[in-house]
């Protein structure tokens, strides 16, 4: 497989503007970090490349004045900082650094939402872009393969999903050993590290909770009486979830009819392959029983990483009335509507008469394994 350029890299290089920050999310393993090396590689000019983790860096930037950082970075045209959220106060030290030292341009990524978008959020508001990276998506892994390869790789997608090092394995066993590897080294490393949370148990029960309902309706309720423990702690493991960017949550749609379900909410992993770590089963397709599961999330997780790669803003949603017509996804921005049926098989269901009578102008289409590519 020959290079993958992520769609992101052309609008975070075109934000690179002097006195700006762009603020680089995503879970780890993703690929933040190369895609970083490759806008500094790419950035004429003098630049310095840190890690947030490296002590010495932490040590340098300790110093909050503006003498200190103009002796560091005075000649430096764009600083790029890798796993920016271990550094102390960093929000207030980029702030001080783009307000104070003319024509700086910094990067900063962050494999968690907690410190950086928390810390760096408010001391940087007109002064940041944010951007969050995904696995691969299927767009980005058609620049090197053709239709009859992406066909081929479909179940492959579904079964072990798209980060990028999964997606240039060949190996079967490899990508299983590498999934549940960052499951139990990075992911839950992550969430447990932060608000004094020790019980993994019941955040791993958790999680494979939510896989095994994929695609429906989640009850924090339930959930709390299946894991022995609150309603308000099952909500806040579900917030640290979204928080390192395993899972999504999409809530009810409804704007009119009082007979729509509006507070329920489904949650959809970023990527297939972490679903099948959490409950250890990358059985083939033939010999599964959740398969429309997975199809329903691939899809789902596939417009959500078109809607971020292409800066839509879009919002998503399920529809369904209490007398049980649904639909899978609804996708709205400022104008439109758009409805989407999503079937494993060859089934074409029409619209549900209540989704079309109270919502006449939205688009409805069913995505197939046959025209999937149209809407991802």
């Amino acid at each position: 497989m020959g290079t993958i350029k992520r769609l992101l890299y052309n609008e975070i290089q075109h934000r690179m503007q002097p006195n700006k920050v762009m603020l680089l999310f995503g879970a780890r393993r993703v690929g933040k970090t190369v895609l970083m090396k490759q806008l500094v590689d790419e950035f004429d000019g003098q630049k310095m490349v840190l890690n947030g983790e490296d002590y010495d860096t932490q040590a340098m930037l300790a110093e909050q004045t503006v003498a200190n950082y103009r002796n560091l970075f005075g000649n430096i045209e764009l600083l790029a900082i890798d796993e920016a959220q271990n550094i102390p106060n960093i929000g207030n030290k980029l702030k001080l650094i783009v307000d104070e030292i003319p024509g700086i341009r910094v990067i900063a990524s962050g494999s968690s939402s907690f410190d950086l978008k928390n810390s760096a959020g408010e001391p940087l508001v007109g002064r940041s872009t944010q951007f969050l990276l995904t696995s691969f998506s299927q767009r980005e892994l058609s620049q090197t393969e053709n239709a009859l390869q992406t066909r081929q790789n479909l179940e492959s997608r579904l079964v072990y999903g798209s980060y990028p090092t999964v997606a240039l394995m060949d190996d079967n066993q490899q990508r299983k050993e590498y999934l549940r590897d960052i499951v139990d080294a990075y992911l839950l490393k992550d969430i447990l590290s932060v608000d004094g949370i020790k019980n993994t148990a019941k955040m791993r029960d958790l999680l494979r909770l939510v896989a095994f309902q994929t695609g429906g309706e989640v009850s924090l309720d339930e959930l709390g009486k299946q894991l022995s423990i609150s309603k308000n702690t099952v909500a806040r493991y579900l917030d640290l979830l979204s928080k390192v960017y395993v899972l999504f949550k999409v809530g009810g749609f409804s704007r009119n009819l009082r007979k729509e379900v509006a507070k329920s909410a489904k949650w959809y992993f970023y990527d297939n392959g972490i679903r099948n770590a959490v409950i250890n089963n990358f059985s083939p397709l033939s010999l599964r029983q959740d398969g429309g599961r997975l199809w329903e999330n691939y899809i789902v997780s596939e417009r959500m990483k078109r809607n971020l790669n292409e800066r839509r803003y879009n919002e998503f949603y399920f529809w369904r009335t209490y007398d049980q017509q649904e639909i899978d996804l609804v996708e709205t921005d400022e104008t439109d509507i758009q409805a989407f049926e999503i079937k494993k098989g060859e089934k074409n269901p029409p619209c549900p008469k209540a989704f079309s009578d109270a919502y006449p102008n939205a688009q409805y289409n069913v995505i197939r394994k046959d025209n999937y590519l149209n809407f991802i």
